[in-house]
């Protein structure tokens, strides 16, 4: 299985507070996630998943990526982007 990083955003109909963009922070933080979204009309995360392809990595990331919404109590917008990008695809400069 391979490790994929998966970048998330959901549109909705009003900018985000500050404290809302903390609290889905909180919720990936488990999946070496961060968040953003302050003072923009959408919510969005970049979460680490570990999967057999990008397809199976962005479904798994799109539910944990809803469990870490409902977690922050954040309203449920449609997902309106969602990137992938393998571990194997990732260079670094040494």
């Amino acid at each position: 299985m391979s490790r994929w990083s998966v970048s998330i955003q959901a549109e909705g109909d009003r900018p985000i507070e500050l404290d809302e963009v903390v609290a889905l922070a909180d919720a990936v933080a488990p999946l070496e996630g961060i968040a953003s979204g302050v003072g923009a009309m959408a919510y969005g995360a970049q979460i680490v998943v570990e999967a057999e392809s990008s397809d199976q990595a962005v479904e798994a990331a799109m539910a944990a990526f809803a469990a870490a919404v409902e977690t922050a109590d954040l309203p449920a917008w449609p997902m309106t982007r969602a990137e992938v990008i393998g571990e194997d695809e990732l260079e670094f400069d040494e």
